[in-house]
C-alpha cells in the first residue's frame, strides 16, 4: 500500500495511517509519501516493512554504515542530524504530555553531541559459531559487523583484534578503557555536556543528594559547592570506587536507594535531590520518600533519565508536590532512537 508519513514514534519508526489504522514503517521520515508491505496487523495499528520511497524528504541522507537497515543498533542514519535533533526533543515532549498527563512541559533546546559518529567509547557484541556482531533489525538473527560507524576508532580497531581470535560463544564488551565493573557514560563530550548543564541546573550550599549515584559521577564534579554530599548506589563496586577518592564531606551508602533514601532525606537542612535511576525509573517507595520531602527540607530534584515513558510516569507523581521547570534532551546516542532527557523541579 502507499501511505504518507506524519509522525516519527518514540523506538524510531515512522507512522502513517491507512483507512484510521496507525501504521509504522522504520526508516522513514515525515512527509515522505511511501510504498509498504504490511507485515503484522493487530486491532489497533499495524506494522509494514519499507518497499520504496516515492517522495522523499530534503532530509533523507545516505547512510554511513553499510549494515543500516538491517541491523538492529541504529534507527536515524537515513535521518540529516540537525532533524534527528528535531525529532527527539518532540519525542520527549509528546511522551510527557500524554503518557505524564502534563498540560505544561516546559522544553528547552536540545543538547547535541559534537560528533554524529564515531562517538561511542565502547561497544557490546555477540559471539555465535564464529559470527561476530549484532543482532539483525526486527528479527533474532546475528549479523557478522566488521566495523561499527558509530564507534570510536579505538573501539573498531579493538573489535578487528577481537575479530582476529577463536572465541566462544557469549557477549563480549569492547571498550577503550578498562572496564571496572560498573556503568559508566557511553559518550564522552555529551556526559561533559549534561555535568555542565546539571551545575547550570543545580542550587549550591547546604547537602547534595545523589541517588544511583554509581560512582559518583554527578557527586565528584560538584561536591566543591556544597556543604555535604551524599550518595546512593547499589553496586558494591562503584561505592568502592566513589569512597576511594572522596573528600571528607562526603560520603557514600551501599545498597538500595528505596531503603536509604527516606532516612537521608528525613534529615534537616537544604538539599537538592539528584536522581539518575536506570531505565525502569524510581520505585513508588522513592516517589513517596521524594514526596514527603517536598513537604520539609528538600528544594529541588535534577531526575536524569534515559527513558522518556518511565520519566513520564514519575514525573506525573512528582509534580504533585514539585513545579516542573525545565526539560532538557540529550543526544547521548546519534542515529539511534534512544534519549536521555533532564528535568529540574523546585518545591512549590
Amino acid at each position: 500500500m502507499q501511505l504518507t508519513i506524519h509522525d516519527i514514534a518514540f523506538g524510531g519508526k515512522g507512522v502513517g495511517r491507512s483507512e484510521g489504522l496507525a501504521v509504522f514503517v522504520p526508516f522513514t521520515i515525515p512527509g515522505e509519501t511511501v510504498e509498504v508491505e504490511l507485515s503484522r496487523r493487530k486491532k489497533n495499528y499495524a506494522e509494514a516493512s519499507l518497499v520504496a520511497v516515492e517522495n522523499p524528504s530534503p532530509d533523507r541522507v545516505e547512510p554511513l554504515c553499510r549494515y543500516f537497515g538491517r541491523c538492529g543498533g541504529c534507527a536515524y542514519q537515513h535521518i540529516a542530524y540537525a532533524r534527528q535533533l528535531e525529532v527527539k526533543s518532540r519525542q520527549v515532549e509528546q511522551t510527557l504530555r500524554r503518557l505524564g498527563k502534563l498540560a505544561e512541559v516546559p522544553m528547552t533546546p536540545m543538547i547535541a553531541s559534537p560528533q554524529p559518529y564515531g562517538y561511542r567509547n565502547r561497544i557490546r557484541v555477540h559471539v555465535a559459531g564464529g559470527v561476530v556482531g549484532f543482532y539483525a533489525h526486527d528479527a533474532n538473527a546475528l549479523l557478522d559487523i566488521e566495523e561499527c560507524p558509530i564507534a570510536s576508532p579505538e573501539v573498531n580497531g579493538r573489535l578487528a583484534e577481537l575479530r582476529s581470535r577463536v572465541l566462544p560463544d557469549g557477549d563480549y564488551t569492547v571498550a577503550e578503557r578498562r572496564h571496572e565493573g560498573f556503568f559508566e557514560q557511553t559518550n564522552d563530550a555529551v556526559a561533559r555536556a549534561m555535568l555542565a548543564k546539571v551545575a547550570e541546573l543545580i542550587t549550591p550550599g547546604g547537602r547534595l543528594v545523589d541517588a544511583y549515584c554509581g560512582a559518583g559521577f554527578f557527586s565528584r564534579h560538584l561536591r566543591d559547592r556544597f556543604d555535604e554530599v551524599i550518595g546512593i548506589e547499589e553496586n558494591e563496586f562503584a561505592v568502592a570506587h566513589a569512597r576511594s577518592i572522596a573528600q571528607p564531606h562526603e560520603r557514600y551508602l551501599a545498597g538500595d536507594v528505596a531503603a536509604h533514601l527516606p532516612e537521608v532525606l528525613a534529615e534537616p537542612g537544604e538539599t537538592s535531590l539528584i536522581l539518575d535511576p536506570p531505565s525502569a525509573g524510581v520505585s513508588p517507595r522513592v516517589l513517596d520518600a521524594v514526596g514527603a520531602a517536598a513537604l520539609r527540607g528538600l528544594r529541588e530534584v535534577i531526575y536524569v533519565s534515559c527513558n522518556p515513558a518511565t520519566l513520564a510516569r514519575d514525573l506525573a507523581t512528582l509534580t504533585r508536590s514539585a513545579r516542573l521547570i525545565a526539560v532538557t534532551p540529550l543526544d547521548m546516542f546519534p542515529q539511534t532512537a534512544e534519549i536521555e532527557v533532564i528535568a529540574h523541579l523546585r518545591r512549590l
